[in-house]
């Protein structure tokens, strides 16, 4: 998510792989939502997610409790078939760009310390690896630290619809493509990436007088002294031609949409290609 101090093998690790609930943060596992959508939810410290290893395919609404003192996502990243979760800790280790069958699906993006986000995404069985790439103020991924766990879908899960989508936003080199003006209120998000390469919607509330070019040196900085905003949420990296949705509550206020992938070519995060 964020692209400070993310060198060398964290690069690939990052391109490969890179707020709000009224409910507890107890978890059920598998437990539905309804009658339709599956229910994962997942606790986000330092440095590990504690959540269900096991979900039934099929619709599932991913929710992510940061209960650290650092900012936390969660990545979906699904393997191909043949492909192990062992095997994806063992490319993790060496340099270069990731294998193509390492395929991530989105997520419920980066919350500050103490908010929530949520994501919802189609499972398809096989075997599948949730992370969190962000990195810490010593410039090391979470992934490097433990924050990684196999997840396996199993056959049976339910139909359910997709979500009814209050806004859309395509994902292209280097923009966010909104179908319409964003407007305060709780909004499913529809997310589409229509690009080459892979991206992300990082979603951040800023606070009054505030600006996008003070949270990126805050954040690039070594988030030292007050934020001058919060993450709560947005969409974690999709690969191109994948389709997500997340939740979110928009308060009256100023907020900027943001990706940090680092680009396929030249290796900035794509925030330095104008992309927020």
């Amino acid at each position: 998510m964020h692209p400070r101090s993310i060198t060398g093998a964290a690069v690939a690790a990052a391109a490969m792989l890179a707020c709000r609930s009224d409910q507890p943060a107890d978890h059920p596992d598998a437990a539905p939502a309804d009658a339709a959508v599956n229910m994962a939810t997942y606790d986000a410290s330092e440095f590990q997610l504690s959540g269900p290893a096991q979900l039934p395919a099929g619709r599932t609404r991913f929710r992510l409790v940061n209960k650290g003192q650092e900012p936390h996502h969660l990545m979906v990243v699904r393997l191909e078939e043949g492909r192990t979760y062992d095997s994806l800790l063992a490319v993790l280790k060496q340099p270069g760009m990731p294998p193509r069958w390492v395929h991530p699906i989105g997520g419920p993006n980066g919350v500050s310390p103490a908010l929530e986000s949520e994501a919802e995404l189609l499972l398809t069985p096989g075997q599948y690896a949730v992370a969190c790439m962000i990195p810490s103020t010593d410039g090391v991924p979470h992934l490097a630290k433990g924050m990684i766990a196999p997840l396996t879908v199993t056959e049976g899960g339910s139909g359910a619809p997709e979500p009814v989508a209050d806004l859309e936003i395509a994902l292209t080199d280097y923009a966010f493509g909104f179908s319409s003006p964003l407007t305060a209120g709780a909004r499913t998000v529809r997310v589409t990436n229509g690009a080459q390469q892979l991206h992300e919607i990082v979603v951040a509330r800023l606070e009054p007088g505030k600006t996008m070019e003070d949270l990126l040196a805050w954040e690039m900085g070594g988030r030292t002294g007050a934020a001058p905003g919060q993450f709560i949420g947005g969409m974690s990296p999709l690969a191109p031609g994948d389709v997500g949705d997340f939740s979110m509550r928009f308060e009256p206020g100023t907020y900027g949409f943001l990706c940090f992938i680092p680009d396929a070519g030249d290796g900035k995060p794509h925030v330095a290609h104008g992309m927020m």
